[in-house]
This record gives C-alpha cells, structure tokens and sequence, in this order.
C-alpha cells in the first residue's frame, strides 16, 4: 500500500474543480494508494518517475517514489492545460 501526498500546487487545481469532477478525481487518488500504475496510465516522455492517468478530461499528474511507498500527486488539469 502506498501513501498518496497531494502537493500544495495539486490542491490548489483540485480547488477549481467542479464539484462532480472533484470526487471522481478523488476517487482515482485513493485507488493509486492501492496501485500506482493502474490500466491506462501513463509514463511521461523525457521524466524519470513522472506519470499520468486521465479522469475525463482532466489529467492526474504524479511521481511514484517506490522505495518510500509514496505517491506524490502534484498537478490536476485540464488536458489543454497540464502540459504546458
């Protein structure tokens, strides 16, 4: 089992979610404590631990620690905007 640690920049998007979206979000960060790499994530070209899952329209973007068990969550947005 992994510990999730939601950066402060993550909760800052999380805070301008919709409120729907906000739960369904939430509800992907509780299941990576269980599997950090689930079916459909991504790993993110040119990073060492980054990763990516989508939620909708949204993406989740985190680091996996392995040898600490933690996942650190330090971005969530819109797909036109997460990248840039």
């Amino acid at each position: 089992m992994y510990r999730v640690a939601v950066e402060r920049s993550a909760e800052k998007d999380l805070r301008k979610l919709a409120l729907d979206m906000r739960s369904r979000v939430a509800d992907a960060l509780r299941s990576l404590a269980n599997d950090p790499r689930p079916v459909g994530s991504r790993k993110l070209a040119g990073t060492k631990h980054d990763w990516r899952i989508r939620v909708g329209e949204y993406r989740i973007i985190y680091e996996i620690a392995d040898a600490a068990k933690v996942v650190r969550i330090y971005r969530v947005r819109h797909r036109r905007e997460v990248y840039r």
